[in-house]
């Protein structure tokens, strides 16, 4: 049988479907916000003209870390946000919503 899959559609429904789970939705919301954040470090670094390297010099880390900010996969200290604002000459806000 040659059916047609329209895997967009089937990703919507399945995303839908899990995060009727509340724990799912907290989780799914979380890493969100972790991967904005990284977005915007990236954009920061980029616009600014710098390497991974640069930044990392800059802010007493090592590329890998820097590396690791921009990708999400690592959870960044505020105290680390402070720096990384201060470098660029940007205002860290934080806000509840």
């Amino acid at each position: 049988m040659n059916k047609k899959i329209n895997k967009a559609t089937d990703f919507d429904k399945y995303l839908k479907d899990h995060l009727k789970d509340p724990e799912n939705k907290r989780l799914f919301d979380m890493y969100g916000r972790q991967l904005e954040t990284a977005y915007a470090i990236l954009l920061l670094r980029k616009r600014a003209g710098l390497s991974q390297l640069a930044l990392a010099k800059k802010l007493n880390m090592t590329q890998s870390n820097i590396a690791r900010i921009e990708s999400g996969s690592e959870n960044v200290s505020l105290t680390t946000l402070g720096k990384i604002a201060e470098t660029f000459n940007k205002k860290l806000e934080i806000r509840f919503v």
